[in-house]
């Protein structure tokens, strides 16, 4: 969801959008302070990348009937035990802005989770908040996470109701609609993996939706869409104004045709302690976050 704001502002910007919006809406955005963790051993630091940057977007299941996210937040955005990470998805935008890849997490994965043991990768947010869902991530993945973007369902439907709707699998859906499509897992084949598709399709109807002609022509249209983004994302305190609009012009030129969309590699399901979960693929998951660190997701996904 993070993405999709930044490739929204960016693409409303190449579409003529005034300097004023464009500094005004930037400002606009809630940060999540104390983000990242900050006591974590040097040993267990992933180094930076080498190219490009990572970013972690997150969907929360959170138990507030109010919003959490986003400058119309009215409840804390993290309590002990008070919400789950759903949606988790690592984005990784490549040195030259020409692509996205987005790489889905699946909440039921069955991860190291820092000072709890073993558990689901859900649990490290209910746990510890952001900062210990990065820190899982990136022991899990040995990729630096540079920044973080945050959306709970409340944010999901106002945004996905400013664009529109969406049209999945053939069926027009609202944001109330659109929520119980991707937040679907009982009734579905795979489970959870089946569940990332949706949230995928999802993200890639409402960039679609975004930047089309006709919500980037229509001033009033632009507005609703820039005030949704900015009342419903945060992201961490260390993403700039300043760094945020120089994204916004970096992604101007990316469309869905350039986005890519995967599940983390998959070695199988189980039941650990009466829970179903997800067994990740360790060789190919290696694979995989090796060709993030080295920025050469391009090369790595033409290998057979």
């Amino acid at each position: 969801m993070g993405a999709l704001a930044l490739l929204a502002a960016g693409a409303l910007l190449a579409a003529g959008a005034a300097w004023w919006a464009y500094e005004h809406y930037t400002g606009r955005v809630d940060r999540i302070p104390g983000a990242f963790p900050s006591h974590v051993p040097e040993k267990d630091q992933p180094a930076p990348g080498k190219g490009g940057e990572t970013y972690l977007l997150v969907g929360l299941d959170a138990r507030s009937d109010l919003p959490t996210t986003g400058s119309s937040a009215k409840a804390p955005q993290w309590k002990p035990g008070a919400q789950r990470s759903d949606t988790m998805m690592l984005v990784h935008l490549p040195e030259d802005r020409s692509a996205a890849y987005v790489v889905s997490l699946p909440r039921d994965s069955w991860v190291p989770v820092p000072g709890h043991g073993d558990a689901k990768l859900n649990a490290a947010f209910s746990w510890g908040g952001p900062p210990l869902l990065i820190d899982t991530v990136q022991r899990l993945t040995d990729v630096r996470v540079d920044h973080l973007a945050v959306i709970d369902w409340s944010g999901f439907k106002r945004l996905t109701d400013a664009v529109g709707g969406v049209t999945l699998e053939g069926r027009e859906m609202n944001g109330e609609q659109a929520l119980t499509y991707v937040r679907e897992r009982k009734n579905l084949p795979r489970g959870d993996l089946d569940r990332t598709r949706r949230q995928q399709f999802f993200l890639k109807a409402v960039a679609a939706k975004t930047i089309s002609p006709a919500n980037l022509s229509n001033p009033l249209k632009a507005k609703r869409l820039l005030d949704a983004v900015t009342s419903t994302i945060s992201v961490d305190d260390r993403l700039a104004d300043s760094d945020l609009r120089d994204l916004m012009w970096d992604l101007r030129n990316v469309r869905t045709s350039d986005m890519t969309f995967m599940n983390a590699p998959v070695g199988g399901l189980d039941t650990v302690k009466g829970q179903s979960v997800v067994l990740l693929d360790k060789d190919k998951g290696d694979r995989l976050w090796e060709a993030m660190r080295n920025d050469t997701l391009a090369e790595h996904l033409r290998k057979p």
